[in-house]
């Protein structure tokens, strides 16, 4: 899913060619995304455009040959001219008078046109990693034709028409490999490869003939020149480590143009890719110099820092409604041991939901948030959710939701940040560990990526690097996380391995957490009476009540529908059964299928007091909804979603340890097993492991001593 859609989008003609572009976006100056080559297209742009598009309005295009534009025949077509023609047809067709440009790699080439031929349509510009002809370039890669066939397919001999025309993927995989030579840049890379698969060996072999055409942008001197025309602000920057365009063309091209250069130590080819945070820095730093926007004139309070309150701020995973629930609870212990605290929340529907529905105050900036909820719900199938791969595809979302974070705590004036599996913060701060401002508390109840096994050795490998990177975080900047807290004893973590030659899971978590023990969410005193409660939420003596909810987020639909399904089967079975089916706050209880005597409900206020007087219950494999459940001691039936590591294995395992719950398979489980199972199970006398009661205050506990 997108982190931001497309206010406009269209197409411009020129000579029988169609171009692609999207305007995102409101806000002066405009910023113009240019493409580079064409072995990838403007979604190469998704970790800027939301960042920018809250403050500017942003329009990009597809270059031709790739993504949603035409792919002409021929060099002619690809001459540096045509790109920069393109660029100012889709400025006209947007309105765009002046714009900031931002260009990378070879879309240097046309950003450095425009800039030098078109000045009064040019406000300012930056170049990334620039591919011009201004410096030597490595001898690797004028060691082997373009045009033979070659009698090796070693490093830069790849970069060849005979072997793309053979071996396209290959060269890909490995040209990407080229752009990104950063540790743990798997996603990046098979994004790029994925982009440059929308796309054909032809058609980049005639953008490399088209480099032979005597364009001057292409020529040492001509590049040369119209970099010393350039007479807007320029900001080029460049990765120090970069395979493809060597430091020093980015060196001479500031040199040229007068400009501003801001090297990335470590950085490869692609910084805007790798290092977004500080490239999106980088980009508001440079187009607020170039004095575009009005002065601020509204007053302003500075308040001196011995008379501020305490304040929080509080972020509660989306995913689901379970975080919410601790997490208020977490939060009312809390301000019993910090009087005065002030707790601001950003978060997402449904948790604003719940939050506001608690007198709690959401932050404004939560407006803002791209859905992490939307997002795993497109990635869901019948009951199959593969959560490391929806994780991995969230980038966009996660990186546009920090990017909201850190602009939220920097006008803030925040003493503690708690993250409730606040994954995109977590991840950000520990790459740019300098952009930490307060006291921060990380929680979570799992530790660990897993690979499902039908994933083979590529999802065991990705799972690995995933956690060998958050294993390198936090052994180079133990200081991010004031505090790591589990929502857990220390026997619940998994005692698999992160991976090959890395430490076991519960060991390592043992030594890096502090534990609180399960966080229920509720008063235990509230359920502790089963019958006296059963009476007051109008439950009967003598009806056997069962259950069945599938949590806040929409994923839950199939499973839902086959356990009401088997509803008629089971009352034959259990005559005195009573079913109540929650569908949730985002799945539409109209579009559900109706039996006769089924109790179908949109939302249930405080659904937990339900749970603890139900005879049984059927649910997803989520930890909250089940832990209530064991805290309650009541039967139930639980349901895994396929591929989902974490309800799989963590869950799973947490759920075991408590003796509690009875795993069903959904894809073998059809109504009639569900029924005899819901026969089986309702009213069963359990024996549970005990769940703590203590669990929100001893969180607080250790929250507080941070303050």
């Amino acid at each position: 899913m997108r982190a931001c859609q497309p206010a406009r989008d269209g197409y411009v003609e020129r000579d029988e060619v169609k171009v692609f572009y999207e305007v995102f976006g409101a806000g002066e100056p405009t910023v113009l995304l240019l493409p580079t080559w064409s072995i990838v297209h403007s979604r190469l742009w998704k970790l800027q455009i939301p960042f920018l598009a809250r403050h500017h309005r942003v329009v990009t295009f597809d270059g031709r040959g790739n993504g949603r534009s035409d792919r002409p025949a021929g060099a002619e077509a690809y001459r540096p001219a045509e790109f920069t023609a393109d660029a100012l047809a889709v400025m006209d067709a947007t309105g765009t008078e002046r714009a900031v440009l931002v260009g990378v790699s070879l879309g240097a080439a046309w950003t450095l046109e425009l800039g030098a031929l078109h000045p009064e349509r040019v406000a300012g510009i930056i170049f990334i990693g620039p591919f011009l002809p201004l410096a030597q370039p490595p001898p690797e890669q004028e060691t082997h034709s373009f045009d033979d066939v070659l009698d090796t397919d070693e490093g830069w001999a790849k970069f060849n028409q005979h072997y793309w025309r053979e071996h396209y993927r290959e060269f890909l995989e490995w040209f990407v490999g080229q752009v990104f030579t950063e540790p743990h840049s798997t996603k990046a890379i098979e994004d790029a490869v994925g982009w440059g698969l929308e796309t054909d060996p032809e058609t980049l072999i005639a953008t490399q003939l088209a480099d032979r055409l005597g364009d001057p942008v292409l020529d040492p001197q001509g590049a040369a020149e119209l970099a010393r025309r350039l007479r807007c602000p320029v900001l080029v920057v460049h990765g120090e480590e970069d395979a493809v365009c060597p430091l020093g063309i980015g060196v001479r091209l500031a040199e040229l143009a007068g400009g501003t250069l801001v090297t990335i130590e470590g950085a490869g080819h692609a910084p805007y890719a790798r290092d977004p945070v500080r490239f999106n820095l980088l980009l508001r730093e440079f187009i607020g110099s170039l004095g575009a926007r009005p002065p601020d004139t509204r007053g302003r309070t500075w308040t001196r820092a011995l008379r501020r309150p305490r304040r929080a701020l509080y972020l509660s995973s989306p995913i689901g409604l379970g975080h919410a629930r601790r997490d208020l609870a977490i939060a009312r212990e809390l301000r019993a041991l910090v009087p005065g605290l002030e707790v601001d929340w950003l978060a997402q529907d449904p948790v604003t939901r719940v939050l506001e529905a608690d007198g709690e105050r959401v932050h404004p900036a939560s407006a803002l948030l791209a859905s992490e909820s939307a997002h795993i719900e497109s990635e869901a199938a019948e009951h199959d959710l593969h959560a490391f791969q929806a994780l991995r595809r969230m980038d966009e979302v996660l990186l546009a939701n920090f990017m909201v974070f850190h602009d939220v705590v920097a006008d803030g004036q925040y003493d503690l940040v708690v993250g409730d599996e606040a994954w995109d913060v977590d991840h950000f701060l520990h790459e740019n560990p300098e952009l930490k401002q307060t006291t921060y508390a990380w929680m979570t109840d799992f530790v660990g990526m897993l690979p499902m096994p039908d994933g083979g050795e590529r999802e065991a490998f990705l799972t690995a690097d995933y956690n060998a990177e958050m294993l390198e975080h936090i052994t180079r900047f133990p200081r991010v996380r004031d505090r790591a807290i589990f929502v857990g004893n220390l026997d619940d973590p998994v005692a698999d391995r992160f991976g090959p030659d890395l430490p076991s899971i519960r060991d390592w978590t043992q030594a890096h957490y502090d534990f609180a023990g399960y966080v229920t969410g509720f008063d235990p005193g509230e359920v502790a009476d089963p019958e006296a409660l059963r009476s007051e939420l109008g439950y009967h003596a003598d009806e056997r009540v069962c259950i069945v909810t599938v949590g806040g987020s929409g994923v839950g639909g199939a499973l839902l529908g086959k356990v009401m399904a088997s509803y008629p089967l089971a009352k034959r079975a259990v005559p005195e059964l009573r079913m109540t089916v929650v569908a949730g706050p985002r799945i539409d209880p109209a579009r559900l299928p109706r039996y006769d005597g089924l109790d179908v409900r949109a939302y249930v206020p405080r659904l937990y007091r339900h749970l603890a007087a139900c005879d049984l219950a059927v649910v997803q494999g989520g930890l909250t909804t089940c832990m209530e459940l064991t805290a309650a001691g009541r039967p139930f039936l639980y349901f895994p979603l396929a591929h989902h590591f974490e309800q799989n294995f963590h869950v799973a395992h947490r759920l075991d340890r408590y003796r509690a719950g009875r795993r069903m398979d959904y894809a073998t489980s059809d109504p009639d097993a569900i029924a005899d199972a819901i026969a089986a199970e309702i009213g069963r006398t359990v024996d549970y492991r005990p769940v703590e009661t203590d669990g929100a205050a001893r969180a607080a506990r250790l929250i507080a001593e941070l303050l």
